[in-house]
């Protein structure tokens, strides 16, 4: 790969963010047939959207460190509908035990229009009503969104990461890659918003 790009991929449901095999499950060797690339951050298994590869370790640490504050994009189905206090909660910081998270950007949205099935479905329940919310953080730490919102009594249901600084999963189905230029996106503006 030329040194000048990075790869954008979105990540599928159920594939592992790694390049060595593991029995009987996808990884992104399965997706990207590209040599010597690796992720720049992670995304679990069961969460989806966008991972930025490279094949620039310095690249990489730049975009994995919280220390120059990279905006990410996360789109997240929860349990529940969200009061402004639980919103408010996430914009101020959550302990999650290990830490507490940086202040981050919190809003309800209604469910993008872009949306592609997931596969499989999450697990509806009749009685319980889901909702969406965007959540833009600046750091990147194991399990983070997730743990988030169920310390705030919103257990997410589907993650989706739209973007990471400027880059963006935009046109790209998942499974897909693209090239994009390496050059580090600045933090992304709070007026900065994924199409709907």
């Amino acid at each position: 790969m030329a040194a000048s790009s990075v790869i954008l991929l979105n990540k599928p449901h159920g594939v592992l963010c790694q390049f060595s095999p593991s029995p009987g499950r996808r990884t992104l060797r399965d997706l990207v047939d590209v040599p010597d690339v690796y992720p720049a951050g992670r995304l679990d298994a069961d969460s989806e959207g966008l991972v930025v590869l490279t094949a620039d370790g310095a690249l990489q640490a730049r975009i994995a460190d919280p220390r120059h504050k990279l905006s990410k994009v996360y789109f997240v189905q929860v349990e529940g509908e969200p009061l402004a206090s639980q919103l408010a909660a996430l914009r101020g910081g959550v302990d999650v035990g290990e830490f507490v998270s940086r202040p981050a950007r919190a809003r309800a949205i209604e469910a993008p229009r872009w949306l592609w099935p997931r596969d499989p479905p999450i697990r509806v329940r009749r009685r319980i009503p889901t909702a969406w919310i965007e959540l833009v953080i600046r750091e990147g730490r194991n399990r983070q969104v997730r743990r988030m919102t169920a310390a705030v009594g919103l257990p997410t249901l589907r993650l989706i990461r739209w973007a990471v600084g400027d880059w963006t999963l935009a046109d790209l189905s998942p499974g897909a890659w693209r090239r994009a230029p390496a050059t580090l996106p600045g933090a992304r503006t709070d007026d900065r918003r994924a199409p709907r």
